[in-house]
């Protein structure tokens, strides 16, 4: 993927997180010089398997796993900094080397202990189906300009007050919700002193170090979470993340300029899944159908361990994800999950009442819930994938499948994935 005319490329989920991207970016990883993480927050999942290992990255950027790679936290994200040092003490005690290898952007906002408190009693937060994080909390405080950086951490006073009216309006909210649970200022304060002797030699300036790595001809991978479907602007809303996870955001939260992108890699599931609540139009109706697909793949959350809800290729998702992405290339990944089905289906419109059917996304939920996939049906391959590493290894119903999926989405094809293994990839 990286060249001469490709050096800063960005990885998006095109349908509603957990497509694979973890994998990806560790593939590309090898052949870049940084990689940085640019929105959400401790939310996410990444799963990387390495030989027998498995490794589960929530905010650190993949690209740690490959010795020399620079990986970097943008300033989209929301950062949980307790959370991000359990990661890298597992990751030393798996032997991964750390020390100056990752960067902190000091704009970054804390995703702080009341944020998550009052997430856990939010029946906003019950209804849309949040990981109870705290993430949106961080946003909300972020997006309403009285949030905390990286940066406050330097400014003891100023820190106190941020945190003393913080823990003003979470109290207020917890009272509301009937507990009586109530924020110790001094405590969240203690911590945060703790944290900082760690955390602050890790800031910097990310959009500098970028930009002037991008100058010198280095190799940039921009790394998001999430899923396009679960962007705040352009996903199913309400049932939303609260930060942008398309490639606009990529920008905006590395803190570069979008005229520094050359490519943008949309990850796919070979079929659909979704965690949490809203809608799902390829979503199976039959249980032990559902239960099937969940088991042969996997499908159970990386960070919380929910059973992912599971359906077909929803084509008309992907060609979305497609044009507000701007995407060049896409990657599939999970095929082998295909391979004993005795045929596979790719919804390609939707039909509504009067049998019209539409072939683009519809913004408006009211739609989603009137409307039935359109299926087009194909003979399953009914052998392993697992071993293929070119196209032509893959059998001809798999490869008749993905062609498919590339007409419809009217985007090429680059990567299949057909294990969780690291070898287990196909680049065409």
């Amino acid at each position: 993927m990286f060249g001469d005319a490709t050096r800063t490329v960005v990885v998006v989920g095109a349908q509603w997180g957990d497509e694979g991207k973890g994998k990806l970016v560790d593939v590309l990883a090898e052949r870049a010089d940084w990689v940085v993480r640019y929105q959400g927050g401790a939310n996410a999942g990444h799963t990387v398997h390495i030989g027998e290992k498995s490794f589960v990255l929530h905010q650190i950027p993949s690209g740690i796993l490959h010795p020399g790679v620079r990986c970097a936290i943008g300033n989209g994200v929301v950062l949980d900094p307790d959370t991000l040092f359990d990661e890298v003490d597992e990751l030393v005690q798996d032997g991964v080397d750390v020390e100056g290898r990752l960067y902190v952007s000091d704009r970054a906002h804390l995703v702080l202990p009341y944020h998550k408190t009052v997430d856990g009693v939010s029946h906003a937060s019950k209804a849309i189906g949040t990981t109870g994080r705290g993430i949106g909390q961080a946003y909300e405080d972020k997006v309403a300009r009285r949030g905390v950086r990286v940066l406050d951490l330097r400014h003891p006073e100023r820190l106190r007050q941020l945190v003393q009216a913080g823990a003003e309006r979470a109290d207020a909210q917890l009272a509301m919700s009937g507990t009586r649970t109530r924020v110790d200022v001094d405590d969240v304060l203690e911590r945060l002193a703790a944290l900082s002797e760690r955390l602050l030699p890790l800031a910097e300036d990310v959009g500098l170090m970028i930009h002037r790595a991008q100058k010198s001809g280095a190799a940039v991978l921009l790394e998001g979470a999430q899923g396009s479907l679960l962007d705040i602007d352009h996903g199913t809303y309400p049932y939303v993340t609260s930060s942008n996870t398309t490639s606009g955001g990529a920008a905006v939260g590395a803190g570069i300029a979008p005229t520094a992108i050359d490519a943008v890699i949309g990850v796919v599931k070979a079929y659909t899944t979704r965690v949490g609540n809203g809608p799902l139009p390829t979503e199976l109706t039959d249980d032990a159908e559902q239960q099937e697909m969940r088991r042969l793949g996997n499908e159970f959350g990386a960070t919380t361990g929910r059973p992912r809800r599971c359906g077909w290729f929803d084509g008309v998702v992907v060609r979305y994800a497609a044009r507000v992405n701007g995407l060049s290339d896409l990657a599939v990944t999970k095929l082998d999950v295909l391979d004993t089905y005795d045929r596979v289906a790719v919804c390609t419109g939707y039909e509504i009442e009067g049998g019209e059917v539409l072939t683009e996304f519809p913004g408006d939920l009211a739609d989603l819930e009137r409307l039935s996939p359109r299926y087009e049906w194909f003979e399953g391959w009914k052998q392993s994938t697992a071993d293929a590493r070119s196209l032509d290894q893959l059998p001809a119903q798999a490869r008749k499948y993905l062609d498919r999926i590339e007409e419809l989405c009217e985007t090429r094809i680059t990567y299949v994935s057909v294990g969780t293994r690291r070898d287990q990839i196909i680049g065409l």
